[in-house]
C-alpha cells in the first residue's frame, strides 16, 4: 500500500513538472560556435541561451540548438542542416526561434551571395511552416575583430548582413543586430571570434529585450 502511494505522488509530481514545461513558452537559440559556447568554461551556467534564460524568467524555456563550425548554406563545409541540433529544433517545436547564422559562411571556400540568400530565404520558411508557428528573431553575425579560421567581417559587413536586413524586411521579422552592439566589446572576445562570459551575458541581454518588446 505504501508503495503504491509513493508511486502515485511520484507519478503526479513527474505529470505536474511535464504539464509545467508544456505551459512555458520555449525558446531555440539556433546558432554556430558563438551560440554553442565555444570558449566558455561553464557553458551550462555562462552560455548565452543559459543566460537568457535567467533573464527572461519563469514563463520561458530556453534550448540551446547551436552546433559549433556549421553554416546556413547548404552546400558549405558543415551546413546546420544536417546537424542533430537542426532535427533537435524540429523536435522541440519553439514558440520563438533566435536565429544566428553566417559568421562560418564568410570564410572564403564557403561564401557564394547567391546560394547564402537563397539558403537563408530556405531556413526562414522552414521554421515559419514549424507546426508551432513560431516567431522568428534573425540576428546579424556577431563581429570578427581579426581574420581567424578564416572568417571575414568585410564579407560578413558588406554582404552577409545586407541578405540579412533585406530577407527580414521581406518576411517582417524582427532584427538583432550584434553587428552594431557587440562592436566596442573587442576586449570581451579574447579569440576575436568567440565572446566570453562577459559578452555572452551582453547577448543575452540584448535578446532578452528584443523578446520582452525593452528598449
Amino acid at each position: 500500500m505504501k508503495i503504491t502511494r509513493l508511486f502515485f505522488v511520484a507519478s503526479m509530481a513527474v505529470c505536474m513538472c511535464a504539464c509545467s514545461n508544456q505551459s512555458k513558452i520555449k525558446v531555440a537559440c539556433v546558432g554556430d560556435s558563438i551560440t554553442e559556447g565555444h570558449g566558455i568554461r561553464r557553458q551550462s551556467i555562462d552560455d548565452y541561451p543559459v543566460v537568457l534564460g535567467q533573464k527572461l524568467g519563469d514563463a520561458y524555456a530556453v534550448q540551446n540548438c547551436g552546433r559549433s563550425s556549421t553554416t546556413l548554406q547548404k552546400e558549405g563545409d558543415f551546413p546546420y542542416w544536417l546537424v542533430k541540433e537542426f532535427s533537435n529544433l524540429m523536435a522541440y517545436q519553439p514558440d520563438i526561434v533566435v536565429m544566428k547564422l553566417g559568421t562560418n559562411d564568410s570564410k572564403p571556400y564557403n561564401w557564394n551571395y547567391s546560394r547564402f540568400a537563397n539558403d537563408y530565404q530556405a531556413m526562414i520558411d522552414t521554421i515559419k511552416h514549424m507546426p508551432s508557428n513560431p516567431r522568428i528573431l534573425v540576428c546579424t553575425p556577431a563581429p570578427a575583430f581579426g581574420n581567424r579560421w578564416g572568417i571575414n567581417d568585410s564579407i560578413i559587413s558588406n554582404y552577409i548582413i545586407p541578405i540579412i536586413d533585406s530577407l527580414a524586411k521581406a518576411n517582417d521579422l524582427q532584427v538583432i543586430d550584434f553587428h552594431t552592439k557587440l562592436a566596442n566589446q573587442v576586449a570581451n572576445f579574447p579569440d576575436s571570434i568567440h565572446p566570453n562570459e562577459q559578452a555572452a551575458a551582453l547577448m543575452a541581454d540584448i535578446v532578452a529585450n528584443s523578446i520582452l518588446g525593452n528598449k
